[in-house]
């Protein structure tokens, strides 16, 4: 289109189409909720996990377990990854963690009894460290901890292989012991990152990271 002086004018920007703008919208705060739901949903699965507890309902129980176990590595990857991370998000996931974790030692007691009474000690250290962690967040923080280091990931990690591999394929001695190894040195961690925070921080990746943090502020 020409101008009175003769020049061609540009051509004027079309409007967004406002019909596409709502449902982008509702996918993009659908998508930044997406971890709360899945840690909400596991949350309300330890009713149904108990349950199965004490109705020894065995098949319910291993299966409905694999799905929180499952859950609790997606909604932490897809916070991490897509940066959705937040308070609310590390509480609902620690708290999730802490109540399947519960529901799954007592699952153990129930359908695995002879290999627990076997072999308690590892299982009895890892559980009273845990254990002590918990007690300790909860005395300085007033809350658990949600701190979600490496280390405590590889261990979780590597305690849902153990779970899962009792109930489907059976004791394995290295797993158990490797297994220990992890747990211990990653709830050792955690009970050193309660003396070196002295407020509630979500997400740390370990004593490394605050130290090193700690470090670059005071230079």
């Amino acid at each position: 289109m020409r101008s009175p002086t003769g020049t061609i004018s540009p051509k004027p920007s079309l409007p967004p189409r406002a019909g596409l703008e709502q449902p982008l919208l509702i996918l993009r705060s659908w998508w930044r909720h997406l971890p709360n739901a899945i840690s909400c949903a596991r949350l309300l699965a330890t009713p149904i996990l108990l349950f199965a507890v004490f109705t020894t309902n065995l098949d319910l129980f291993k299966w409905l377990l694999m799905g929180c176990l499952v859950s609790d590595i997606l909604d932490g990857l897809l916070a991490r990854v897509f940066q959705l991370s937040s308070r609310l998000g590390a509480f609902l996931d620690s708290t999730a963690d802490m109540l399947v974790t519960g529901i799954a030692v007592l699952g153990l007691y129930v359908f695995r009894r002879p290999v627990i009474a076997e072999h308690w000690m590892p299982l009895a250290l890892v559980l009273t460290l845990y254990l002590v962690e918990v007690c300790g967040a909860l005395w300085r923080y007033r809350r658990i901890s949600s701190f979600h280091t490496i280390l405590v990931r590889v261990a979780a990690y590597a305690q849902g292989i153990f779970v899962m591999s009792l109930f489907l394929w059976g004791y394995a001695p290295w797993l158990l012991y490797a297994t220990t190894v992890l747990s211990v040195l990653a709830y050792s961690e955690e009970l050193v990152l309660l003396f070196l925070l002295p407020e509630w921080t979500a997400n740390v990746r370990g004593i490394y990271w605050v130290i090193s943090k700690r470090s670059t502020q005071t230079s």
